[in-house]
């Protein structure tokens, strides 16, 4: 580079104002009209002085183009650039300012097409490549669609030949090994930061961008063991915050929240580790950890509503349901704009969770009404959104048993449109069905859901499943097989099979499905849910020793999934062994999902195995009221009251469960819980019958 364009950073704002003190808008370009240069023929000798001369015009031109948004001003700057130029036509310094300022105006093709001149006068010039390459790099955010691939392949292009040029340069690879990230292409993304970190082992950025393609690949693993390549006392803050979110991903909140106390430890001020942490300690159920820190950073910033909101979020998974409705309102008072999701979400699940279901009803109707969009013209984002609320709001008038309401909700949600959220209406529509023993209705609705959408694979399943449980297995499974097309996606269609079989107690073709989907799963997530349904076919089979293992497999994988905790600690409690570690498993899963009817009924016999009888009368008490039509609630219950004196509530509820089996399918109805039932329903008629209809005591 000259000696000008080394010190013209320094020197032109002093040049600058001499030139506005002589320079008249507009007189420079006399020299040519349009965005024509003059025919400056070039010297040999470049024309160090005019070139700075013209440069710091351009510069105060710009600046003044910028600052009072006037185009002319921008067409004078063009021009002194390109005298600049033809003052001194090798300097890179010139033809970067000229091509940076044709993208500040929106010019991109001319940007491109300057840089491109030059890498075209001097093909091997590396200066020449790196500002064509820079361009690109600006021009790529400004562009969408098939410009944008367009603009990607020339990028890629350009740092392609400056990584052969100078193979030494650890920031061509690193920006080479985003632009393969950004083009899909992982294999060769992975090469360039690995070829980066070879360059330079003390590379922070390499290891990080290695990280963040691993995670975006769904291998966590891979993020871990990239980051904790660095030796801890090595770390820096990003470091450690980008461990703890490989952690996050990879359902470890108790190691994340490690990786950010380090942040946070090495940054005391850094308030995105400290609400990071806060977040992985919520995550991890420690409520207690996390809500001194949600306070702080209120504290901090009392307009802070999304940690406003997780702190009523805590308050209610503790049980303070006032105290979680006072938070909720100061947190309504500092959002002005009143289209805060979370805060209305957080609302219509603590009114859930206290059992006022009109009024979560009447929250989620409220926000739904509010975003609805008559054309139905959502982005994606938000789509999403009103999937989450549509799918909450069902729950709720599921729990009030108001079946045909809860269906017409499912049929909004799939007037969405898209393939996830077509499948969950229509499973949410069978289920609502399902729940009230309307077998008929739920496989009429799986059956015209096949019907509207033959090629959706998950919408065949859910059809498959209804007939297999109506009788029909031979046509469920020809359905099934069907699905297959010896793709990665075979794997959850595997896993749906073993469903099926696993509800028509076969369950040796259950763990051969199982084994087919498992060779098959590639990230911890969907070895997981293997993991967990291979457990509860072992569990079904009285295979207790070889289910707990599976039970644990999926723990190790995520020790925060309450489905895995439940079902883990109900077997124990079944067994009668572990009673206290499976009562610590059930509480965390009721404490990850409170208003879940089957882990409240976990959490009351487990209780009743405990013999704390008033505990476990409260929480049966309380999922009935989610999930009326469950068989063994009512049995549950009924063993409480027995147990407790209350003979005749026992009946009652004996009678229920006995209705309820009655009109369960095959699947649901083990003919032993059965005769259980009938025998402890019989005992306790002769009993009242002795003790001349009294109760007696316990």
């Amino acid at each position: 580079m000259t000696f000008f364009t080394c010190r013209l950073r320094h020197l032109l704002p002093a040049a600058a104002l001499l030139l506005a003190a002589n320079a008249v808008p507009g007189q420079t370009a006399k020299a040519s009209s349009g965005d024509t240069p003059a025919k400056t023929i070039p010297s040999s000798v470049p024309d160090r002085a005019g070139a700075y001369y013209h440069e710091g015009l351009a510069h105060l031109y710009e600046q003044m183009a910028m600052t009072n948004g006037r185009p002319d001003y921008a067409t004078h700057a063009i021009e002194e650039y390109k005298l600049a130029l033809s003052a001194d036509s090798s300097s890179p310094y010139l033809e970067d300012g000229l091509a940076d300022l044709y993208f500040k105006i929106g010019r991109i093709r001319e940007a491109v097409s300057v840089a491109q001149e030059r890498v075209k006068q001097h093909p091997d010039d590396i200066e020449a490549h790196t500002l064509l390459g820079k361009v690109y790099l600006r021009s790529l955010g400004d562009m969408q669609g098939a410009q944008a691939n367009e603009m990607l392949q020339l990028a890629i292009g350009e740092y392609q030949k400056l990584a052969e040029i100078d193979p030494k340069n650890v920031e061509d690879h690193l920006l080479l090994g985003q632009l393969y990230g950004f083009n899909h292409d992982s294999a060769k993304a992975e090469d360039q930061f690995k070829l980066a970190q070879s360059l330079d082992n003390n590379s922070e950025e390499a290891v990080l961008n290695m990280a963040r393609l691993y995670n975006e690949q769904g291998q966590g693993a891979q993020a871990v063991s990239a980051l904790t390549s660095i030796p801890e006392t090595h770390r820096s803050p990003r470091v450690n915050l980008a461990l703890g979110a490989s952690y996050d991903q990879m359902h470890k909140p108790d190691l994340a929240a490690k990786a950010y106390k380090a942040a946070l430890d090495q940054d005391p001020g850094n308030t995105d580790a400290e609400r990071a942490l806060a977040a992985a300690l919520l995550n991890d159920s420690k409520l207690d950890a996390a809500l001194p820190l949600y306070r702080k950073l209120v504290k901090a910033d009392p307009t802070d509503v999304e940690s406003t909101v997780k702190i009523s979020e805590i308050e209610r998974r503790q049980g303070h349901y006032d105290a979680a409705l006072s938070t909720l309102d100061q947190a309504k008072t500092l959002n002005h704009s009143a289209d805060n999701l979370e805060l209305s979400f957080n609302e219509a699940v603590l009114y859930d969770a206290m059992g006022q279901y009109d009024k979560a009803a009447a929250t989620l109707h409220a926000v739904l009404s509010a975003t609805a969009k008559p054309d139905n013209s959502y982005t994606d984002a938000e789509k999403s959104n009103r999937a989450i609320f549509l799918d909450r709001l069902a729950i709720v008038q599921n729990e009030q048993d108001k079946t045909a309401e809860a269906v017409a909700t499912y049929k909004e949600m799939a007037a969405l449109g898209g393939p996830d959220f077509v499948l969950r209406a229509y499973q949410g529509e069978v289920d609502s069905y399902r729940n009230t023993h309307q077998w008929k209705q739920a496989l009429d609705v799986a059956a015209q859901a096949a019907k509207a959408l033959p090629d959706n694979s998950g919408v065949q399943l859910v059809y498959a499943f209804q007939l297999a449980d109506n009788g029909q297995a031979d046509r469920a499974f020809a359905l099934a097989n069907a699905q297959l097309k010896h793709t990665p996606a075979d794997r959850d269609t595997y896993v749906a099979m073993a469903g099926m079989n696993l509800r028509l107690h076969r369950m040796a073709d259950a763990m051969k499905n199982l084994d087919d989907a498992n060779g098959l799963a590639k990230t911890p997530d969907q070895r997981l849910s293997i993991d967990l349904l291979r457990a509860t076919v072992l569990d079904q089979d009285k295979k207790y020793d070889e289910a707990e293992l599976e039970y644990r497999k999926a723990l190790a994988i995520d020790p925060n999934n309450a489905t895995v905790l439940n079902d883990l600690g109900y077997m124990l409690a079944n067994q009668g062994t572990h009673l206290q570690e499976a009562l610590k498993m059930i509480q965390q899963a009721v404490a990850l999902d409170p208003q879940n009817g089957s882990f409240l009924d976990s959490l009351g016999w487990i209780y009743f195995k405990l013999g704390q009888y008033s505990l476990s009368e409260e929480n049966l008490h309380k999922a009935i009221a989610r999930v009326s039509s469950d068989a063994s609630i009512h049995d549950h219950l009924g063993q409480v009251y027995a147990k407790t004196g209350r003979l005749k509530l026992a009946v009652a509820q004996w009678q229920r469960s006995m209705e309820e089996y009655a009109q369960s399918l095959p699947a649901d109805a083990d003919p032993a819980d059965v005769a259980k039932v009938k025998r402890s329903l019989e005992d306790a008629r002769v009993k009242l019958a002795r003790n001349g209809g009294a109760d007696s005591k316990p």
